[in-house]
């Protein structure tokens, strides 16, 4: 085997282990908010955790416990109308996401509310799990639950899935007014509506990216930077200046934002009279960015 083949292995493998590492803190932080903020405050909005506290509160059965068995039953449910379809991510996300439920409601039992300000853990309820879900979306990942349910319907059915899992959303917002009161059943209709914003927004921050429009005299150095040092490419082409028809040249070129910093400082001190615009994407789509 060549080292190349050795290389591009450890690399696949070092992917995956990044992969799975952050599946395994996403989904811990998604376990925090839901155990500590949600549960207790009886917030009921988002899928099966959405309706753990409801079915908690009418038949006495914690809502860790309802969770865990109704992942672990929508998974069952996965390979029987889905087969692999259902994907080692799912089932991987799903089965910490029980352990984690589990573990905490025996290490960490409450009788109630860590705190006496129900907005302030409303936040909590809603930041944890929504930044835990964007991470999981953005690898192409799911914590299982009623995201199984949206895969069968894809799958078997021409049903629209947004507006169904919408419904089951809903649902579970509207029997917490039945259950726990207006209070409870508005906290409820907030959480729902913030929660699908921080998922959008951090998803949107987590791929931010910029994107260069440099005109310039010499672009030899400057993609000469951006190639071996920043890893990246860029596009070439010429110009001319429409006020002195001076021949120039535009790099054209996307990256994150920590290594356009560097771009932009080296830029500034080789070449001060190059016209810079940077501008902000969230979808930047081909070779070292997202694929189709």
């Amino acid at each position: 085997m060549t080292n190349m083949a050795v290389r591009e292995i450890k690399n696949i493998y070092l992917r995956k282990l990044t992969e799975y590492a952050l599946i395994t803190g996403s989904i811990l932080i998604m376990v925090v908010g839901i155990y500590f903020f949600k549960f207790p405050n009886n917030f009921s909005f988002g899928g099966v955790t959405g309706f753990s506290p409801v079915v908690s509160r009418l038949t006495g059965w914690s809502a860790s416990n309802f969770t865990s068995v109704v992942n672990t039953g929508l998974l069952v449910l996965g390979f029987l109308f889905l087969g692999t379809d259902v994907g080692v991510k799912t089932v991987y996300a799903t089965l910490v996401m029980t352990l984690g439920l589990t573990a905490l409601e025996y290490w960490c039992p409450l009788s109630g509310p860590l705190t006496g300000e129900p907005l302030l853990e409303l936040v909590f309820a809603i930041f944890c799990p929504g930044f835990g879900s964007a991470v999981l979306f953005n690898i192409g990942a799911s914590s299982g639950g009623t995201d199984i349910i949206a895969m069968i319907l894809k799958k078997h059915t021409s049903m629209n899935i947004g507006t169904a899992l919408l419904l089951v959303d809903v649902a579970s917002v509207a029997m917490a007014f039945f259950v726990f009161g207006p209070t409870t059943g508005l906290f409820s209709v907030l959480g729902l509506i913030a929660k699908s914003l921080v998922i959008d927004n951090v998803i949107e921050s987590i791929n931010m990216c910029k994107c260069f429009n440099i005109v310039c005299d010499d672009p030899q150095p400057i993609c000469d930077f951006i190639i071996y040092e920043l890893n990246h490419s860029a596009t070439v082409y010429k110009a001319e200046g429409a006020f002195t028809h001076h021949s120039k040249y535009v790099v054209m070129t996307t990256m994150k934002r920590s290594q356009a910093l560097r771009l932009r400082n080296f830029i500034h001190r080789t070449q001060p009279s190059a016209f810079i615009m940077i501008s902000n994407s969230s979808e930047i789509i081909g070779k070292g960015f997202l694929t189709i």
